[in-house]
Formats: structure tokens, sequence, C-alpha cells
């Protein structure tokens, strides 16, 4: 199997079980699992992959993006986080009920840091908001933040904590949050902000 080939598979799985899941037929459980039979079954993957082939993308995706678990003999796999599909409540997120030194850091890019700087943190259309616990260099970082961003948002945990914002971390390590009743993380919470450079932007 070439390198671009496990690309687009990682792609199409992407999108598949974070976002396009129910539009292109496919059950979902609650848990986000699809069974890998369905998945190899889709129209853009048919004839093309195998479960081995999915295997390996899991195996060797340094983001850590999917799970795979065999339920009962079936073969099933989830994304880690990163849904828009309102119909997936992963269970294996653990609550953050107290910072303990956590950091919570949120990557995004220049051309984003104006409109977040007077809005706050959005999800975007997807569940939650991502952070990563360090930087991109920092290597026991596995995911939360694209290693090309170029702004660096540290959250006051301890207070966004303390006035009812609700925080998880997933099995990826990964510090996820739905923001408040509008889905939105207020610039009150940020501590800091850098951007690559180190500059101090807030």
């Amino acid at each position: 199997m070439s390198f671009e080939k496990d690309i687009q598979l990682s792609k199409t799985l992407s999108w598949l079980l974070r976002h396009g899941a129910v539009k292109e037929g496919l059950h979902i459980s609650r848990e986000g699992f699809v069974s890998v039979v369905d998945i190899l079954n889709h129209k853009s993957l048919r004839n093309r992959y195998n479960l081995e082939d999915i295997k390996r993308v899991v195996d060797v995706n340094d983001k850590q993006r999917f799970r795979l678990r065999c339920n009962d003999g079936i073969w099933e796999i989830c994304a880690n986080q990163g849904h828009s599909l309102k119909a997936v409540e992963d269970p294996d997120l653990v609550p953050i009920l107290e910072a303990n030194g956590t950091e919570a850091i949120h990557g995004t890019y220049n051309k984003n840091w104006h409109a977040i700087k007077k809005q706050g943190l959005k999800c975007m259309g997807r569940n939650h908001i991502h952070f990563a616990t360090g930087l991109p260099d920092d290597r026991a970082v596995v995911s939360g933040m694209r290693k090309t961003a170029e702004v660096f948002i540290y959250i006051n945990l301890p207070l966004a904590l303390s006035d009812g914002i609700k925080f998880f971390k997933s099995t990826n390590g990964v510090i996820l949050s739905s923001g408040n009743d509008k889905g939105i993380i207020d610039p009150k919470y940020f501590l800091k902000v850098c951007d690559s450079n180190g500059k101090f932007l807030l």
C-alpha cells in the first residue's frame, strides 16, 4: 500500500467518522463507532482497502486520531475527537475537575487572531473546542493542535473551571470543551497569548 493511499484512507476515515457518517447512511453508535465492514463498503473505499489497511492507518497515525475495537467478533472504528455529529457522545472523555497544573493551549493562525481576541474561541461546527497540553514541538504532546499553528492561546483553566466551563480529556490526550451555553470560551479566560516566536500578543 502506497503512502499516498494511506493518507487518502486516513482523510476519508476522518471525514466519515467525524462529520459524514449519518449523511452517508452509515450507522454510528452513541460512542462514535462504525462497523469496519460498513466503512469498507462505502463508495469511496469499496474494493480499494481492507481491514489490514485500516489497522495499519490506525496504528501509524501520529495524532492517534482513531480507535479500533472488536465487539462480539465485529471490528468497529471511531474517531477519538473532532466530531460535528450531534448523535455522538464519547463516554471515554474524562472530566477535568481541577487544573492541577494542566495546560490547555489552543493553536490557531494569525488570520484568525483578530476575531478570536474580540469574540473568543468557538466550536466552529464541532462538538468541542480543541486544546493541546503543550506546544507542537513538545514530544509528549500527541494531538490537539496543528504543527503549523502560528498563535498559541493559553487558557486560565482554574478560572474557567470555577465559572462552570466544562473540560474533558480524550483517550489520545486532547483537552476538549464545549465552552459556555453559546459554545464559546470568552477572551476573559485567556491567560496569555503568544506567537510562534514567543512574542506576547495578549
